[in-house]
């Protein structure tokens, strides 16, 4: 087992590492930026080494830097968290020639499911049910308007190195072809250095349903069953629950079985997250592979009864995982608490927190950096707190997390708390019959009336 691990993060996901670590006897180094020196993160870790000023291309995202603080504190393992550097190869590289284990995928595993188009073959070839479109990148508009005849309108083109919802175009007909080419081609350019486009099926009413699985450095696999991710702005999360409302056993049968033949087919080492497509006739398929730990991770932890975090650490320390799969026991959703004004466009709202009460109770649980006095800098992602609730049923998870939303104070600056609570008491949020575009027609404007 490892003796001490750093941690190429900041926020909750950082503190929620050190606290897994501590519990397993691991020494721990944060890392942090200027911006972030009062952070609890900071506070908390056996040591700390700052690695440079407030932008991350600064700090969280040098390579040099973090590598040079695990090599000071003699760190024999890297947690990368989520975002930043924890899905990029050149990373993970590094770290092994550094002969520090990087506590996620190799290399080769990133660079295999990072570009989509390739990811979305070897997933085919595995077995897993994947959206018709293209055989890899398109050459032109010409291919593509023939490929989206061939398969039937709508069609959605999409960027190879894109996320976020960026380089990505719904197309009707073949008028509208051309400038939905050169539109997400010039935004997939700007956004991530290549603009290379595949194409897929536009599946309508979808649900966004991802598998949580478990790998280990024998091959095997095992998954801890789904999450639906399906409320979404702009391709955002906002938040999750498990286990889908629209789930069947057969269908979390075949879906795990999917998810757990296409980690093996790549040897996919620790946890990561194979997410589908679910259309209206509970046909699903292939979207992306997360090689990572997701923010919605504890949603999955409070239904099994199963440390995600230990589990990647001891994978990564080369203990096998046991080899079965996990299943809900109980019913859980996650709302993001971000540091925006959702009366007005979720717009960002940094800022020093004046007041805060977190909420409480059986079954309640937040997953939170921040704290009173707190300053939330303008430099990183707007999240700034987890509100996880669990219930013997969705509807008691509902009522709950309601009074949980209603019981968080958060003084000093805007957050997506009303927003939460206005979707708790909507009843088609509450009949769970929704789909991936369901806050388009969401009306925003009752919280500016709140």
């Amino acid at each position: 087992m490892f003796k001490k691990i750093l941690i190429a993060n900041r926020g909750e996901i950082a503190l929620r590492v050190i606290r897994t670590c501590k519990e397993m006897g691991i020494k721990t180094v944060a890392v942090y930026s200027t911006a972030d020196k009062e952070s609890l993160h900071v506070r908390f870790a056996d040591e700390a080494v700052c690695i440079g000023p407030a932008p991350g291309n600064m700090s969280y995202l040098n390579i040099p830097h973090i590598i040079a603080a695990a090599e000071i504190t003699n760190a024999d393992a890297v947690h990368p968290g989520y975002g930043f550097l924890s899905e990029n190869a050149d990373f993970s590289r590094i770290c092994q020639e550094n002969d520090i284990k990087f506590i996620g995928a190799s290399a080769d595993m990133i660079n295999k499911m990072g570009d989509k188009a390739s990811a979305k073959d070897t997933m085919k070839k595995a077995g897993v049910p994947t959206i018709p479109g293209s055989d890899g990148l398109l050459d032109s508009i010409k291919q593509g308007i023939e490929l989206s005849n061939e398969i039937g309108y709508p069609v959605i083109l999409k960027a190879t190195a894109g996320g976020g919802g960026r380089g990505m175009r719904v197309v009707n007909n073949d008028e509208e072809f051309e400038k939905a080419w050169n539109d997400a081609k010039m935004e997939a350019g700007a956004a991530f250095g290549n603009d290379g486009l595949y194409l897929e099926k536009f599946i309508e009413e979808p649900r966004h349903v991802e598998v949580q699985i478990v790998g280990d450095s024998r091959g095997r696999a095992c998954h801890l069953s789904e999450r639906d991710c399906s409320i979404q702005r702009r391709h955002q999360k906002l938040i999750e629950e498990t286990p889908s409302p629209i789930m069947t056993e057969e269908l979390r049968e075949k879906m795990g079985a999917a998810a757990i033949a296409g980690s093996e087919a790549i040897g996919y080492e620790g946890a990561g997250t194979i997410e589908f497509l679910v259309d209206k006739h509970k046909n699903f398929y292939f979207m992306e592979m997360n090689t990572r730990i997701q923010v919605e991770h504890p949603i999955t932890e409070e239904v099994t009864n199963f440390d995600l975090i230990k589990e990647q650490i001891k994978v990564a320390a080369g203990e096998p995982i046991s080899g079965k799969n996990y299943y809900p026991m109980l019913f859980s959703m996650e709302c993001r608490i971000n540091a925006e004004d959702p009366a007005n466009g979720f717009r960002p709202s940094p800022g020093k927190i004046t007041q805060l009460h977190f909420p409480g109770g059986n079954g309640v649980r937040v997953d939170s950096h921040v704290y009173a006095g707190y300053t939330i800098p303008p430099n990183y992602d707007s999240m700034i707190a987890k509100l996880i609730v669990t219930a013997q049923s969705r509807d008691e998870v509902l009522v709950k997390m309601k009074r949980a939303l209603e019981e968080f104070v958060i003084e000093g600056i805007k957050t997506t708390i009303p927003f939460h609570i206005k979707l708790m008491e909507d009843e088609g949020f509450q009949s769970g019959l929704f789909t991936t575009a369901y806050l388009d027609s969401f009306d925003f404007s009752v919280l500016k009336e709140a």
